[in-house]
């Protein structure tokens, strides 16, 4: 076995273990370090909570659903607004145990273009897209459901940034595939497969929703066989040009993260299983470690891609 079998590489970035935790889940990189026995130096990279141009105060309650496996979320990306995260927050995380990336949010394309340009100027490692917000000059489409709208985000923030950018591709579209070749023509170095499934859940009592903002993004194991399918999709057309995948969505074991790896991702994201146990990811390093050595794999890279059919 390799010194580390479980280091890998990200966009050009050296991580220390294949897991990333997902935006929205850990707030901003400090949260869980509260957790007697949690480490970020456990997992290669921490995704900051969505961040927009100026503060927001999210949707109106409730926000948070649970469901059989799963959970309804339509926070509404309440955050302080790009300024206050890297003149104040940045500067208290320790870029010494892992990497950190931020993650932009915007109604319009300004305004990715204004948050990737602030965090280009930060010590941020690397940039994820959220392409599944709103165009509010478009009606409401998401930007992340048109392959049109998805490439002309992409290349506004490539144009201001340097650091890699990795684009959250979103499953409630009609071909991800055609979405994912665009992102590539358009600078993306990286690929993060699935953001959430659409959903909504009702109150019968008062026959009403019960997520404030009617529908919300589903998490969690419920939504794991859609993810896999979307990022062994998204690998068929990444592969050829190198561009790595993060798989993520419902993944609470070593096995899940196995088949992630295997569908074709680089690196796997954790993110609601963090909520009923916070030192997962140890346990999920833990697994994949035992499983390079059955197979005789020196590092966890040998297994990205490895699908058989």
């Amino acid at each position: 076995m390799a010194d580390n079998p479980l280091q890998t590489e990200l966009c050009g970035l050296k991580l220390n273990t294949p897991i990333v935790l997902l935006s929205g889940c850990v707030g901003f990189g400090e949260e869980y370090t509260r957790v007697e026995g949690f480490s970020n130096a456990d997992v290669g990279a921490v995704c900051l909570k969505g961040t927009t141009g100026d503060a927001r105060l999210g949707n109106p309650p409730h926000r948070i659903c649970e469901t059989p496996d799963g959970m309804l979320n339509a926070i509404g990306l309440q955050n302080p607004g790009v300024d206050t995260v890297v003149d104040d927050i940045l500067p208290g995380l320790d870029f010494t145990e892992t990497r950190f990336i931020a993650n932009v949010s915007g109604s319009t394309i300004d305004e990715y273009e204004r948050v990737t340009q602030r965090f280009d100027d930060s010590d941020i490692d690397a940039i994820e897209i959220n392409i599944s917000c709103p165009n509010v000059k478009e009606g409401g489409v998401q930007f992340g459901n048109d392959p049109d709208m998805s490439a002309q985000v992409v290349a506004a923030c490539r144009k201001h940034t340097s650091k890699p950018l990795i684009t959250k591709l979103s499953p409630n579209q009609t071909d991800i595939q055609e979405n994912a070749r665009r992102c590539i023509e358009s600078g993306t170095d990286g690929f993060a497969v699935i953001n959430t499934v659409m959903g909504m859940a009702i109150d019968t009592a008062t026959r009403r929703p019960i997520i404030g903002n009617v529908r919300g993004g589903l998490s969690g194991p419920a939504i794991k066989p859609i993810a896999l399918l979307k990022v062994n999709q998204v690998y068929e057309v990444a592969k050829p040009h190198d561009v790595p995948i993060i798989g993520q969505g419902g993944i609470t074991t070593p096995d899940d993260a196995i088949e992630f790896l295997i569908a074709g991702a680089k690196a796997v994201g954790v993110g609601t299983a963090l909520f009923y146990d916070p030192l997962v990811c140890g346990k999920i390093n833990q697994g994949i470690t035992s499983y390079l050595e059955r197979h005789g794999m020196r590092n966890v890279t040998e297994l990205t891609g490895t699908l058989q059919t």
